[in-house]
């Protein structure tokens, strides 16, 4: 009798592999909150010199829908330009839905702009704008960048619309450095279903998302390319539980491209672990910031990543926007999450995470490239982290946004707790931070002792704002109860 195909050694070991699989899957699924979606087809945009037109090529040929979730759109050129074309499909009886974030959009754009969409029949919605009723809601960003057209085709990116991505030549601002995925097949109905998410949140009428929403067709697709779309919504830190699982499981490669790094304890022991245990960690951030206080706040964090190994570089040329990670040469992951607390926790963000070989080969090939223009950062003799000499980048004006601002607030603070409890060694870095803080407290400790009305006012006028707020929800939710306990007649 011939011998089985599959000897029973051979055949516990494929079980084995296959369990093992499967529970791999099992823990991406639940980390993330989003299933694996195979069948697509996927494509790597670089820079806005390849983004910028894929978008316009796919707003142009639009037949039913376009919706754009964007974090801000700059009224300048580029963002005249998107403009044109998106009231060039509205006009023609395209359904266009445009979702920007208040706060993010706060000096890039003009109430004009917006005012010039609504009126060509573009729906215009703001994300969390400030409320009465809601005294600390700011804090939630919508910082998700996305675009689908008629359900079929998507597209997740880091980038913003505005020409700081294009650069300006004949002033020597060079391009920033970017990237995003263009994406058909079963997955976009969850990108859709992202969509339908944040124009609720954003005040949209419910009625109209009935005809967006469509199940996923399986895996059936016009490739062969596994992902998962991964939204996550404050307080979800949906991406930050699969970082931490990656960080866990990659047993080769883990290489990271962040804009506005700031690490939190739990991740950068995450790193430390893995590149202790043999992995090849490396970590690209820019090495000029369009917010330059940013970049003297991520260095605080280099060291203990350093010293355990982790490799450190420092993009040379315009500011490096990009949020991606490759692992293994067989799991990327691209879209709008930066590596720090805002990002993690406070923001609606959008993220792919693409389970292939071929794409994460692309991806390795696109690091590869910008480490080229890249300077690695070390630690000297004296074991303090040693600057890299960048070459001085001409930069325009700085814009910060709330996601930016309340990532270096974390990081200040975390330079103040440890200067008070001597819970790690400062480096240098960090030397005017603790000074600030230093200043600042003595600052208000000389305005409470002389002039202690001056701290006074301001507390009772938060106070009573506070207050105020929470008595009116609470008053809201109690008409609510009662509305839903009242007997139908």
């Amino acid at each position: 009798m011939p011998a089985s195909p599959l000897s029973p050694p051979r055949s516990r070991a494929a079980a084995d592999l296959l369990t093992v699989r499967q529970l791999a899957d099992q823990a991406f699924s639940r980390a993330s909150g989003a299933p694996l979606r195979g069948g697509n087809r996927v494509r790597l945009l670089k820079d806005a010199v390849e983004n910028y037109p894929a978008w316009l090529t796919a707003i142009a040929g639009a037949t039913s829908t376009i919706h754009l979730e964007m974090y801000f759109i700059s009224d300048d050129e580029q963002g005249v330009q998107f403009a044109d074309a998106l009231l060039a499909k509205a006009q023609a009886g395209v359904s266009v839905v445009v979702i920007y974030d208040w706060l993010g959009g706060r000096g890039y754009s003009r109430r004009a702009y917006w005012n010039r969409l609504r009126a060509g029949g573009v729906e215009v919605l703001c994300y969390n704008r400030p409320r009465f009723d809601e005294p600390m809601g700011w804090v939630s960003r919508d910082h998700r960048k996305s675009l689908i057209v008629d359900g079929t085709i998507g597209f997740v990116t880091g980038l913003c619309i505005g020409r700081q991505w294009v650069g300006d030549r004949a002033q020597g601002l060079d391009p920033w450095r970017d990237t995003g995925v263009q994406i058909e097949g079963p997955a976009v109905a969850d990108l859709e279903a992202a969509f339908v998410d944040s124009y609720l949140a954003a005040g949209g009428d419910a009625a109209r998302t009935v005809a967006w929403q469509t199940a996923a067709a399986g895996d059936s697709g016009p490739g062969t390319v596994a992902l998962r779309v991964v939204a996550t919504e404050p307080n979800t830190a949906f991406l930050f539980r699969v970082d931490q699982l990656v960080a866990a499981m990659a047993r080769q490669t883990l290489w990271l491209t962040d804009a506005y790094y700031g690490g939190t304890s739990p991740y950068v022991q995450a790193l430390s672990a893995a590149a202790r245990d043999g992995v090849d960690v490396r970590l690209l951030v820019p090495g000029s910031s369009d917010i330059p206080i940013v970049r003297a706040l991520s260095r605080a964090g280099y060291r203990p990543l350093l010293e355990a190994g982790v490799r450190v570089f420092e993009w040379k040329g315009s500011m490096l926007h990009a949020k991606t990670a490759v692992a293994d040469g067989r799991w990327a992951r691209v879209g709008s999450t930066n590596l720090n607390v805002a990002s993690w926790i406070g923001n609606r963000e959008l993220d792919v995470v693409i389970e292939d070989a071929v794409f994460a080969g692309h991806v390795e090939q696109m690091y590869l490239q910008d480490l080229n223009n890249s300077t690695e950062v070390v630690l000297d003799a004296s074991h303090h982290v040693k600057p890299s000499r960048s070459p001085a980048v001409k930069r325009s004006r700085p814009r910060g946004s709330g996601g930016r601002l309340m990532a270096g607030a974390v990081r200040v603070g975390h330079t103040m707790a440890a200067a008070m409890t001597s819970t790690r060694v400062l480096e240098p870095v960090e030397a005017h931070i603790a000074l600030l803080g230093g200043a600042l407290l003595l600052c208000l400790a000389a305005l409470a002792w002389f002039v202690p009305r001056v701290l006074t006012y301001p507390v009772i006028a938060i106070a009573v704002w506070f207050g105020l707020a929470l008595t009116y929800r609470a008053w809201t939710l109690y008409r609510k109860r009662r509305r839903s306990s009242s007997p139908v007649s």
